[in-house]
C-alpha cells in the first residue's frame, strides 16, 4: 500500500513528530487535552480558517467554559455566540450533542471514535480526531489536509477510503493524537494547496510530487447584490426574523431586505462571503413607507439586546459599523412593534 519498508516507516513518523514538536502553532485548543475544548475547536475548524475561529473559540470558552454550560443555554444564545462563523447547523448540532452528554451520559464523554459517533454532527474524522487527541485512542484522520499530503507524497488515491487505509498504516500508535495534529498542521502550513515549501518540509525524502501539480480545480464562486436597509430610532435598529424552516441561517435575525435598491445613494457597501458565493450587501436608509409594509413582521432592538442576539454574520457586520453606540437620530417614526 505505500513505498515503505519498516525502517522508513519508522523514520517518517520520528522525522514527523520532531517538527511538529518544535514548529507547531500555538493554538488555545492545544494547550490541553481536555475532550470539550478538543470538540469544540474541531467543530468550528470545519471548513473555516484557523484565523476566523480564534477569537469565536475565546468568546465561546467565556459564554460555555464546559459541557453543562452549553446544555442549559438557549438556542438563541447558542447561536449568538456563534454568530460570524457560518453553517449554523454546527452550532445547532454542538448544543444538541452537548444535551445528549449531560442527560444521557452523566457529563461523561465519550472515550472512543465509536461513541462519539453516535452523537448530534460527530462523522468520522471528528470523532477519530476528538479520540485521538483527548483520549489517545490509536485511530487515523483525514480531512482536506491530510488528503493533500498524502495524494503529494504517494501518489492520488482511487477514492477517499484508500487514504483512510494510508493514514492508519502511517500513524504512530504511540502518539496519535499528536501524530494527526502533525499531519493536519503539515497540510496547512507547509504543504499547502498552491506553493507548498517542498524544501523545509520533514518529509521531502519521501515524497514522490515535490508538490507539483496536484492542485485540485475550483468551481467558480457565485456572485449576487444584496440591497439591505437600516432603520434607526433612538437607539434602536429594526430587525427581521428569517423563518424557521430556512434553509440557511434559520431562525437567526437580520436586516430588512429589498428585491430592487430604493434610488438612495447608499450608506456602505459590505462584501460578504457564504460557503460559494460572494455578496456585495449595499446598505441604504430605510423609507418610511418600506418600514410600514412589513406589517409587524419587523420589531425594534436596542443595542444592547441586539449584542447578544442571533444575528447573521452579515448584519452583524453592518451594525458594528453602521450602529452608533449611543442615541441616534430619529430617521424613521416608530411604527413597527418595539421588543
Amino acid at each position: 500500500m505505500l513505498p515503505l519498508n519498516p525502517r522508513d516507516l519508522v523514520a517518517f513518523r520520528r522525522a514527523l513528530l520532531r517538527w511538529y514538536d518544535a514548529h507547531r502553532r500555538d493554538l488555545p485548543w492545544r494547550r490541553d487535552t481536555d475532550p470539550y475544548r478538543v470538540w469544540v475547536s474541531e467543530i468550528m475548524l470545519q471548513q473555516t480558517r484557523v484565523a476566523a475561529v480564534l477569537d469565536h473559540y475565546a468568546r465561546w470558552m467565556q459564554r460555555f467554559p464546559a459541557v453543562q454550560d452549553l446544555a442549559r443555554a438557549r438556542e438563541q444564545s447558542v447561536l449568538a455566540v456563534w454568530s460570524g462563523l457560518g453553517y449554523y447547523h454546527r452550532a445547532r448540532r454542538l448544543h444538541q450533542a452537548a444535551k445528549a452528554i449531560v442527560r444521557e451520559l452523566n457529563g461523561e464523554f465519550p472515550r472512543t471514535a465509536e461513541g462519539w459517533r453516535e452523537l448530534p454532527g460527530i462523522g468520522r474524522y471528528t470523532a477519530a480526531a476528538i479520540a485521538s487527541i483527548a483520549f489517545e485512542e490509536p485511530i487515523a484522520v483525514v480531512d482536506g489536509n491530510v488528503e493533500r499530503v498524502l495524494d503529494r507524497m504517494f501518489g492520488r488515491s482511487d477514492d477517499r477510503e484508500g487514504n483512510w487505509q494510508r493514514a492508519e498504516v502511517l500513524l504512530d500508535r504511540k502518539r496519535p493524537g499528536d501524530f494527526n495534529q502533525a499531519v493536519m498542521e503539515l497540510g496547512a502550513t507547509i504543504c499547502t494547496p498552491r506553493a507548498p515549501q517542498c524544501l523545509i518540509c520533514p518529509l521531502n525524502e519521501w515524497c514522490q510530487s515535490r508538490g507539483a501539480a496536484l492542485t485540485k480545480p475550483q468551481p467558480a464562486r457565485k456572485r449576487k447584490q444584496l440591497h439591505c436597509v437600516l432603520a434607526l430610532w433612538d437607539g434602536s435598529v429594526l430587525l427581521v426574523q428569517r423563518p424557521h424552516d430556512a434553509k440557511r441561517m434559520a431562525g437567526m435575525w437580520e436586516l430588512p431586505e429589498m428585491l430592487t435598491a430604493p434610488g438612495d445613494e447608499p450608506l456602505a457597501t459590505f462584501r460578504h462571503a457564504i460557503t460559494d458565493t460572494d455578496y456585495e450587501a449595499a446598505v441604504h436608509r430605510a423609507p418610511d413607507v418600506f418600514v410600514h409594509s412589513l406589517n409587524g413582521n419587523a420589531r425594534w432592538y436596542s443595542r444592547k439586546k441586539w449584542e447578544k442576539m442571533a444575528l447573521t454574520g452579515l448584519t452583524r457586520k453592518v451594525l458594528r459599523k453602521l450602529a452608533p453606540a449611543t442615541e441616534t437620530p430619529r430617521w424613521q417614526s416608530n411604527g413597527v412593534k418595539e421588543a
